[in-house]
């Protein structure tokens, strides 16, 4: 199946639409029948931490070529009167590197990758050697995905919050090495795993069984990039809508009560991926950072990436970005909170951290950093105090 079919109520992400075919694009059927496909994202080596360009890329390749001069050094005009310019040709590898040179654009919009060239037959020995050697590579991440999804299955596809996510987690590796790290919302587990490569143990959460097998494959697929460093991601089952953790044992996806103690005691770093998109999700997912946070003994760091999607209202009969502007007043409520047990500081990161991975960074990709740090005991027993009295 190499068409998707698209209904009234599909939602494709766009991480997906530029991203060219592959020979064998589906790969099988998921436990609700839906059609899953792979993807490979590869992370590009050679970034420049000052500018986030790739240092692979040569200068002729950085300005794109010179105007054409005759044998006098004068600038050769069409017959338009304009600068004929010749393209210097592009080298596919680096010498002496065999590896092929990528040159990424990088920050705001980037051009969308080529069509590959077509590729001659190869014979099934062949072909799954070469599909051995891709999935053996160190620098490739391989995810099963699902396209064209109805909005409450969104989370089994790739959205580019999850790419300027793992961007931020690629270039401070050192802030997260050795951590204990959950993920809210972690979809096909793409930020967590890149996050694993660095960190001691992702909890990587979300709902519904059969986007939780989807996640678990995944990371099955890209344990090679785990092991160098000894990190893991575990799969587990977090609603934000419910009031405690599932530790049923005989419940797939369930948490253990060594797990939970982990969770509260170690938990250092929060992230979440683009999953502000409804209203009703983000009340819950603050209330769950509420919640996590106000039991933790020590400082914890919450990362929040977001796209704002502009539409058309009725209403407003305006452009307007509702679920944007509503996570935007759920950060400002949080700061102002006069929390019980700990406090809370909102701010928003810039994106000018290197680009590792192909995807359109434009200027409505935002990354926001929430610091929540537990109350002395005493400002503790003065705000229970006061709310005592309130009441």
């Amino acid at each position: 199946m190499d068409q998707v079919t698209f209904q009234y109520d599909s939602v494709l992400s766009d991480v997906h639409i530029h991203r060219p075919g592959s020979r064998h694009l589906m790969t099988r059927l998921n436990l609700q029948g839906q059609p899953v496909f792979v993807s490979r994202f590869r992370i590009l080596t050679g970034a420049d931490p000052e500018g986030g360009r790739c240092s692979d890329r040569g200068e002729d390749e950085e300005d794109g070529g010179d105007g054409a001069e005759d044998g006098d050094g004068a600038v050769l005009l069409d017959e338009d009167g304009d600068i004929e310019v010749t393209h210097r040709r592009r080298r596919t590898r680096v010498d002496g590197d065999g590896r092929e040179l990528v040159c990424p654009v990088v920050l705001k919009q980037s051009e969308p990758e080529p069509e590959p060239e077509p590729e001659p037959e190869l014979e099934p020995e062949e072909e799954e050697e070469e599909e051995q050697e891709t999935l053996c590579s160190r620098d490739i991440i391989t995810i099963e995905h699902t396209m064209a999804t109805p909005l409450e299955d969104v989370g089994k596809q790739i959205w580019r919050g999850a790419l300027l996510m793992a961007d931020f987690i690629l270039s401070e590796p050192l802030r997260f090495r050795g951590a204990t790290v959950l993920e809210l919302g972690g979809g096909m587990g793409f930020t967590s795993i890149v996050m694993a490569t660095t960190a001691k143990t992702v909890y990587c959460t979300d709902v519904g069984d059969d986007l939780l097998s989807m996640c678990e494959k995944n990371v099955s697929l890209n344990r090679r990039l785990l092991e160098p460093e000894g990190g893991q991601v575990r799969v587990r089952h977090l609603d934000w809508l419910q009031q405690s953790l599932c530790t049923d044992a005989d419940a797939e996806f369930s948490w253990s009560d060594e797990e939970v103690c982990d969770l509260h005691d170690n938990t250092t770093f929060i992230m979440a991926a683009d999953v502000c998109y409804d209203d009703d999700l983000t009340d819950g997912l603050f209330r769950t950072l509420y919640k996590l946070c106000s039991n933790f003994c020590h400082r914890c760091t919450v990362f929040i990436s977001i796209e704002k999607r502009m539409n058309f209202t009725v209403r407003h009969l305006d452009v307007t970005c509702e679920a944007y502007n509503h996570f935007r007043r759920c950060l400002v409520q949080l700061q102002e909170l006069q929390a019980q047990r700990c406090s809370f500081r909102v701010e928003q990161l810039t994106s000018n951290f290197p680009q590792f991975l192909l995807y359109d960074r434009s200027e409505h990709l935002e990354l926001w950093k929430v610091t929540a740090t537990p109350l002395p005991v005493k400002v503790q027993e003065d705000c229970s105090h006061s709310s005592d009295t309130h009441t």
